[in-house]
């Protein structure tokens, strides 16, 4: 079992029979190191991994645990795999849920033909979309958009739906999801989970073994197990979900979560079952306790938006991520790591990140990946980043989120426009602008605000790639009406913003 895999329905688990069977989970650096994992993200995985392989234990498993500290630990999956076969075995066989991640499905089709036992490899029917089935509905396409996939989602799994149509009479209600945050709103206090004992212990390794890597730990209170997953999830039902709907794509400076679930974390290491927290959302709008609004934009995440760029991961193969649509080619400026820059709503998420591995969509798609977008950050450099610093973040959820959606480094796959936008749209959806030092209405001069000049900018410098979309139209409107040397200016305004950074 991976430690991506810690459900109990997970389909290696299916036939398990305690009194014959063996089940192998294994720490190894492989894992902790194949990129430079934010402190919060190893103390998760490794405290959840131990507090599952405890549970097995207590149903009557019979669990062979390697830990990192284990002095013949071989420190890779394949090397635990085979070290076990020869010191537990002989074996019938060996059954795994198929992994999250190409680098590990080319590690296990190898070991099928060199592991000396028949090896099974099951899919993971923890996502509610095959691979068979994501696939029969890209066929043809020339285009994959996320919305008709998330209608036939719904009517397949019923969700939202009544008597073949959806709820409400409309599919997405993302128009009513986009209100600004009022001054004096009271925000939800969200459950936080004090690490147990289990996790402190990790904790004290991650300080010990990964002190380079990025994050604080002391701030460290995630939930870690299936009970506190669950807490969590009915926490956010209860306080979370009223709002969200109005609120979800709201900033606010000093505000990590806002209405926002914090579950993609559990639900991604298998500690919360996806279809199931959707029918939870559900059973609330039904109550009468949420609007639609806000049950369908929470349910558009997961069902919608999980399952789709999954499948765009799959679909699409390892070679998706060498794409390089915008020719984008500048470094990643390094106050991605340290949050010193007088951009505050820059500043603000990064030191969120920093401090909770976390930050919600919207500050991640239209602060850090529009930035990255606008300066034409390398896609490899920024798509690193979001693999370091989420809690969350596995590749096939992150690389299209951030490949596709937050930089259009894939010309149009996932998203059919890049999210370009100016200082306007943080200033409209947020707090930072009225604390940041930058001016966000001047475009040119020392204290204009980086986004202005670096927006035109990109649409000048993107002109041939990106005028034809029809989405694009009305901003290249308005750039047409500029004259020669308003556009002159703001493209030595930008470059003068590429050398400051």
């Amino acid at each position: 079992m991976l430690g991506d895999q810690l459900s109990d329905t997970l389909t290696s688990l299916r036939d398990l029979d305690p009194g014959r069977d063996l089940v192998l989970m294994a720490e190894v650096m492989a894992e902790t190191t194949y990129v430079k994992h934010h402190k919060h993200k190893l103390v998760l995985v490794l405290s959840a991994m131990r507090q599952f392989a405890d549970r097995l234990g207590a149903k009557g498993a019979t669990v062979r645990y390697v830990r990192l500290s284990d002095p013949s630990n071989s420190q890779t999956l394949d090397g635990e795999l085979r070290r076990a076969l020869d010191e537990e075995g002989p074996f019938e066989r060996v059954v795994v849920t198929e992994p999250g991640e190409w680098r590990l499905a080319e590690v296990f089709a190898a070991l099928r033909d060199t592991l000396g036992v028949p090896l099974e490899i099951r899919p993971d029917r923890r996502f509610i979309a095959s691979h068979r089935a994501f696939a029969a509905w890209a066929k043809d396409k020339r285009s994959l958009t996320m919305e008709f996939f998330y209608r036939q989602m719904r009517r397949q799994t019923g969700l939202l739906m009544r008597d073949g149509d959806p709820a409400g009479g409309r599919w997405n209600y993302d128009a009513e999801n986009r209100k600004r945050l009022p001054a004096n709103i009271p925000r939800p206090k969200r459950r936080r989970f004090p690490p147990n004992s289990t996790t402190r212990a990790v904790m004290s390794e991650v300080a010990e073994r990964f002190p380079e890597n990025f994050g604080t730990l002391d701030t460290f209170d995630w939930p870690t197990n299936h009970e506190d997953a669950e807490a969590a999830l009915q926490h956010f039902l209860q306080d979370g979900l009223p709002g969200f709907g109005d609120w979800q794509d709201a900033m606010a400076a000093g505000e990590a979560y806002l209405w926002h679930g914090l579950v993609s974390s559990a639900i991604n290491i298998g500690l919360l079952d996806p279809l199931e927290v959707c029918r939870r959302a559900e059973a609330e709008w039904t109550a009468g306790r949420v609007e639609l609004h806000s049950a369908e934009g929470f349910i558009r995440q997961i069902l919608g938006w999980r399952e789709f760029v999954r499948g765009v991961y799959w679909l699409k193969g390892p070679d998706y991520k060498k794409i390089n649509a915008l020719n984008a080619d500048q470094p990643l400026p390094s106050f991605y790591w340290s949050g010193e820059t007088d951009m505050a709503c820059v500043a603000d998420v990064v030191a969120e990140t920093r401090d909770h591995a976390y930050a919600h969509h919207i500050q991640r798609l239209m602060v850090t990946g529009n930035l990255a977008m606008l300066l034409g950050v390398r896609p490899e450099e920024i798509n690193d980043w979001y693999m370091v610093v989420f809690i969350d973040a596995f590749e096939w959820v992150e690389l299209p989120n951030t490949h596709g959606m937050a930089t259009f480094a894939d010309g149009g796959i996932v998203g059919s426009k890049p999210y370009a936008a100016s200082g306007a749209y943080i200033n409209r959806m947020s707090d930072y602008c009225g604390r940041c030092r930058y001016e966000v209405k001047e475009q040119i001069g020392e204290n204009a605000c980086p986004f202005n000049s670096l927006y035109w900018d990109f649409l000048m410098r993107n002109e041939t790639r990106l005028r034809d979309n029809g989405r694009m139209a009305f901003p290249y409107k308005a750039l047409d009406r500029m004259d020669a040397d308003r556009k002159a200016a703001l493209r030595q305004q930008a470059e003068t913003v590429r050398d400051c950074f």
